[in-house]
Parts: C-alpha cells; structure tokens; sequence
C-alpha cells in the first residue's frame, strides 16, 4: 500500500466512524449494502453531518466563517482532488469516483447557509430547503448505485428525492421541540407551533405519506447490492413516522420521538425475510 492510499484510507475511516457514532440507524442501514457502495455512502454522511454541525451545534463559534471555510475547502478539494480534512477528502473522492454533479453539492451547501439565520419558511423557501438539505442527498447516494448506468439514474431520480423528502420531513418533526425552541427554526410553511393543531399535523402526514408511497416504486428498481440496505431505511422511519401520527400535536413538542432498539431489529429481521422471498 502506498502513502498515498494509506493517506486516503485514513480518510474514509473518518468518515466511517463518523457514521457509527452520530446516527446508529444509517450505520446499520448502510451495512446492509453491498460491501462496495459502504464506503462510498459512510464519505457522504461525514460530508453532510460535519457540515450539519457546523450550524446546528457550533454555538460558541463564529458559525458563518467556519460553514464559509467549509465551502470553500470542499470545492478546493472536489478540483484538486485532496484536502488534508480528512472528512472533506473523503468526500471529494466519492465525488469524483462517481461523476457527481457539482450544483447538487452546491445546493446542499445553500441549504446549509439558509440555517445561519432565523428562517420562517414560505411554500417556495421550504420547497428549496427540502431539495438542498435532502432530496439533493439522495442524489449523491443514488449516483453511487448506479455506478454511471445514466438511464436507470434519471429513472429512479424522482423516488430518490421522495425518499430524502420524506426522511427529512419525518426529522422535522421528530426534532421540533429542538428546532422550534433551542434553534429558533419554524420550516412547515403556514404553522404556528404555539398552537399546533390537529389539522395542521394532518395536513403534514399527509405531504410525507405521499413522498414515501413516491420513493418506494423507485426502491424496489434500485440495484441488488443497492436495495436492501434502503429499504430497510425506507421501513425504520416509516415505522418512526407511523409513531408520530399515532401521537397528539402537543406530545411531538414536548419530547424527541425515538423507535427502540428491539423495534429496529424486528425490522431488520422482517425486511431479511420478505428479501429473501422476493417480496420487496
């Protein structure tokens, strides 16, 4: 092994373990993938996570220059092809292994950026957040599973957005009390969480069921290696999902909904059997 493997190689441990220890849940999902798309996936998360912290958790920090010098060293090192961040070096090299368009890291970074600042979102603003917080997540991570098969990437591409939609709109309301109340964050357009209705919590159920009746049909057309692995993160936050509806406004903004480690493995057992029939 070369220096400058070993170099990469450290790199992507980074990544790796930055997976493990800030979300359990997509670690064990991306295990699930074929041992090639593993790697690939854990360099993404360690992307968006440490970006993600930057203006969720940084608090002490000046948050805008560090998300600023973020910014710049990942196109620095998507052109260069290295940075001696192993997090972004890891990422760049997924990038480039997998042809990934440039404008979808670009609009995540935006989103990232829209985070800075106290935002109440319209229907247009919330639409652009979803797309550069999310949906452009499922992107990257479906550039990887189609490894370069152009044709199958445009035709799973709106399930794929469906899919980063619905996760990410499900973490909003698990994290309301959170968003709401330590980050000053309101993202349902047209919502009043000092008075959070029925109604409104409805109409929001109804918005997320629909993007993941969407990203199933696409799911089940992902590759082999691919599709397990998502599906078995497709069914962990539609159980946590059915969770919340079955819960009254004001319970989702008094604690973090969570789905407890025996729920998860049951999952996981369930979606091996139906697999391994053929009923995915």
């Amino acid at each position: 092994m070369t220096n400058m493997q070993l170099f990469h190689d450290v790199s992507q441990d980074c990544s790796r373990n930055t997976t493990e220890k800030y979300s359990t849940s997509f670690f064990s999902s991306i295990k699930l993938l074929g041992k090639s798309l593993r790697q690939p996936i854990f360099n993404i998360y360690g992307f968006v996570r440490f970006a993600d912290e930057i203006v969720d958790t940084f608090h002490e920090y000046d948050k805008e220059i560090l998300l600023k010098e973020f910014k710049e060293a990942t196109y620095q090192a998507i052109e260069r092809k290295i940075s001696l961040n192993p997090i972004i070096n890891s990422f760049q090299i997924t990038v480039n292994q997998y042809g990934i368009d440039i404008s979808l890291v670009e609009a995540f970074l935006h989103s990232m950026e829209l985070d800075l600042g106290k935002q109440q979102y319209d229907a247009k603003k919330y639409e652009e957040y979803i797309y550069g917080s999310a949906e452009v997540v499922g992107l990257m991570c479906l550039y990887v599973f189609c490894n370069g098969d152009k044709l199958l990437y445009e035709e799973l591409k709106p399930g794929a957005r469906s899919l980063g939609s619905a996760f990410q709109k499900v973490n909003f309301l698990r994290d309301l009390k959170a968003d709401y109340m330590c980050l000053d964050r309101l993202y349902f357009p047209g919502c009043d969480f000092r008075n959070f209705t029925e109604t409104d919590k409805r109409n929001i159920e109804l918005d997320i069921q629909n993007d993941f009746d969407k990203a199933y049909s696409s799911i089940i057309k992902l590759p082999l290696q691919a599709r397990f692995g998502v599906y078995v993160a497709y069914k962990y936050y539609l159980s946590l999902f059915y969770k919340i509806k079955s819960l009254q406004p004001q319970r989702i903004l008094q604690e973090r909904i969570r789905i407890p480690d025996y729920n998860k493995f049951y999952i996981v057992a369930k979606a091996g059997i139906r697999s391994q029939f053929n009923l995915l």
